[in-house]
């Protein structure tokens, strides 16, 4: 696909899934609203994406104002439907969930379209990614320069589906995304990198692609069987535990967004239970392995070694 019709296709694609997100939007008010409880976290303001969390201070809301910020949520795709100071980098999240009444007909055109929706948010990061043929460093630019303000974090987010679980309870995670790679991926990320010839503030171009080089050089002096991993930290995250009686079975799910829940009986509503808020010195980990011991190589990229440079 040529880059002409990726800018097309992407066109069509955000126009499609506003219209499907309107389209739920009105299928989930015509239902019977049986349960809903969401929480607000605050937002990330500019320039502050990257600071460590410590807390975070939850705000519960309750019934038709859970529902409306739900409604809200699934449809924000642009920064326009935000503030202003709002970062457009760090994910806005609502966990929660949304409980409706619905019968058999109703649920089967439910989850046909929430899959089309999800369907919609997997095409449109297939466009980005894949079918632009713009390398990783080069997307922020691309999508702000034909949708401007289009935040893909809320794009393509899944929404999460649920037939009556029989308990949603909430909580936090932390975790890291561990992701081994060899000197040859390496070295082509950087290379990339420095061919796109950008700067990065405080930086100039010419600065920039200096200290470029000297990541290219330090990873070209490690020992050719030295192990290289990305070791990136993923900030803490809500998450939802659900609990299926008949199946005597618990999921994990995350919970960016309200998961929407369809009863086929109104009186079997599942028991919501509360999201905390989160304290990271009172986090207590049942099991914590021996770390490997590791030397960092490349900070900024959260890439670190067996072997020191």
């Amino acid at each position: 696909m040529s880059q002409y019709d990726a800018v097309a296709a992407l066109h069509q694609c955000v126009n499609q899934l506003e219209a499907e997100l309107n389209q739920l939007q009105q299928q989930l008010q015509s239902l019977h609203l049986l349960a809903g409880r969401v929480f607000s976290l605050p937002p990330v303001v500019k320039g502050k994406e990257h600071d460590p969390i410590r807390t975070i201070d939850v705000r519960q809301h309750l019934g038709s104002e859970a529902l409306q910020l739900g409604m809200e949520h699934y449809c924000r795709l642009f920064m326009q439907h935000q503030s202003e100071q709002i970062s457009t980098k760090a994910a806005v999240r609502l966990p929660g969930a949304l409980c409706f009444a619905a019968d058999m007909v109703q649920s089967a055109r439910l989850h046909q379209q929430v899959a089309c929706v999800n369907q919609l948010k997997v095409r449109l990061e297939q466009i980005i990614t894949v079918e632009s043929g713009v390398e990783s460093e080069e997307r922020f630019d691309f999508v702000h320069t034909h949708l401007r303000g289009l935040i893909t974090l809320n794009a393509y987010r899944a929404i999460t589906l649920l037939d009556a679980p029989n308990t949603v309870r909430f909580g936090w995670a932390n975790k890291h995304i561990v992701k081994n790679l060899s000197r040859k991926e390496v070295l082509e990320k950087l290379e990339r990198g420095l061919k796109a010839g950008r700067a990065v503030a405080p930086w100039s171009r010419e600065q920039w692609a200096e200290k470029v080089l000297e990541e290219i050089e330090a990873i070209r002096s490690l020992p050719a069987n030295a192990r290289l991993k990305i070791k990136r930290p993923v900030k803490v995250q809500p998450i939802a535990r659900t609990w299926n009686i008949q199946q005597q079975k618990q999921t994990q799910l995350a919970c960016p967004s309200p998961l929407l829940v369809l009863c086929a009986d109104k009186n079997q509503v599942p028991a919501l239970g509360e999201l905390l808020n989160y304290d990271a010195e009172q986090v207590k980990h049942r099991y914590k392995p021996q770390a490997e011991k590791l030397f960092a190589i490349i900070p900024r990229l959260h890439l670190y070694s067996d072997r020191l440079v």
